[in-house]
């Protein structure tokens, strides 16, 4: 275990901007953790990159000091300068043996993420262990820790409340419209076609609904939207002689005041008069006060939104106590399951070495008195070291496995 490390830049102490700097794309990977495990005889290894971390967990008998950092990034091919080298040196986050275990259950149950609880890194870091396996650079040990180590994540997923309720605005908007019963293919008004309506409308495309219409003051971006919704995009100049009616309005400009006033929310119902839905996800609401009072409107807006989020992050962070016990659970159940592969792996070679210790006394230092045996006695003789050979392969592996099971016992009492 205690060869176990792991070399980690992450958003607690590293700028996102600067993250970006030591991400690896898919195409260089392979070359680079080749040089590595060439270089500084690292027998297993995988790579992490996400927008929140960086990190390189290993398998290698070597000390994390500031030397070896320098060396594995020299090795890795990222040119630091060597101004920049002490700033990175004072950013990155070393683990070794039980706290680098402890780490990536932690990090794998998003208990170490930018927001507690997502359950996306899960995914990134199994993807990242099957990228590296499948080139090549993963062993025995590496597969065991990520066996484990997925188990806990679904464990924590599965028995607390961690990732339960939504935290990100976008999520907690879409759910709501959930709850209102909207017609069976709405007409949507998007106004806006920033990141956070774009996420919002991909919510609402991938349940199904297809009656989009997008209005933005850069044309090119509505239109990209428009084509991925397979809807219509639209200038925002344009909206005051929009006359189509909508039943979910969809809002969230830059835009320093309301823009949708009482004349313009008028012209755009078109003389329609039924309840509408607005999503109002803009700071400051692009939706004027009046408006909303003077309409029939369901009104979905940020700051309610934001409240219930907070509320959830709460929520979350409470769930931490009981996140950490189930890691603590499974880091006691996997140490003396490694301690059995080391066992199993070590015994490999028994059967084998038994069998050379049979051919030589057979072949060489008891040739003569074998030879001069009569065929009924060489038979007898055959049966006799068959069964001994057989007992010789099983016993060392069963006293083997009673004293890891003892010594597990003892260590939880």
């Amino acid at each position: 275990m205690k060869n176990l490390k792991v070399i980690a830049f992450t958003h607690k102490h590293v700028d996102i901007k600067d993250l970006g700097n030591l991400v690896i794309c898919n195409e260089e990977l392979d070359s680079r953790l080749i040089n590595l495990k060439n270089s500084l005889d690292i027998s297993e290894i995988f790579y992490i990159g996400t927008c929140n971390r960086v990190e390189f967990v290993f398998y290698g008998a070597h000390e994390l000091n500031d030397d070896f950092v320098v060396q594995f990034l020299d090795k890795m091919n990222f040119c630091v300068p060597a101004e920049r080298m002490q700033c990175y040196l004072g950013q990155v986050d070393r683990y070794q043996g039980l706290d680098a275990l402890n780490h990536l259950f932690r990090t794998s149950c998003s208990l170490e993420s930018l927001v507690v609880g997502e359950k996306e890194i899960l995914a990134q870091i199994r993807r990242a262990y099957d990228r590296c396996r499948a080139a090549g650079f993963t062993g025995d040990f590496l597969r065991l820790m990520m066996d484990r180590l997925v188990k806990t994540a679904k464990e924590v997923y599965t028995y607390t409340n961690i990732s339960r309720n939504p935290i990100s605005v976008v999520s907690l908007a879409y759910r709501k419209l959930r709850e209102i019963k909207l017609s069976e293919n709405p007409r949507i008004l998007v106004i806006g076609s920033g990141e956070t309506n774009q996420n919002l409308a991909k919510y609402l495309k991938k349940h199904k609904y297809s009656n989009f219409t997008i209005f933005n003051r850069t044309v090119a971006n509505a239109e990209s939207l428009a084509k991925e919704l397979q809807g219509q995009a639209f200038p925002l100049s344009e909206l005051k002689d929009y006359k189509k009616g909508f039943d979910v309005m969809i809002t969230c400009t830059g835009a320093p005041e309301a823009i949708i006033n009482e004349e313009l929310y008028a012209s755009l119902l078109n003389g329609e008069d039924d309840r509408k839905v607005i999503v109002d996800l803009a700071v400051p609401n692009d939706i004027d006060a009046a408006v909303i009072a003077k309409y029939p409107i369901q009104y979905i807006e940020v700051s309610s939104l934001q409240q219930i989020a907070e509320k959830n992050i709460q929520e979350r962070y409470d769930e931490l106590e009981n996140a950490e016990e189930i890691i603590a659970q499974n880091i006691k159940e996997f140490l003396p399951i490694l301690k059995q592969r080391r066992v199993e792996v070590a015994m490999k070679q028994v059967p084998e070495k038994i069998k050379e210790i049979r051919s030589m006394a057979m072949t060489e230092v008891f040739a003569n008195e074998v030879e001069q045996l009569d065929p009924q006695a060489r038979e007898i003789l055959n049966k006799v070291i068959n069964y001994m050979e057989k007992k010789y392969i099983k016993v060392p592996m069963v006293m083997a496995k009673e004293i890891l099971v003892k010594s597990a016992e003892s260590e939880s009492n």
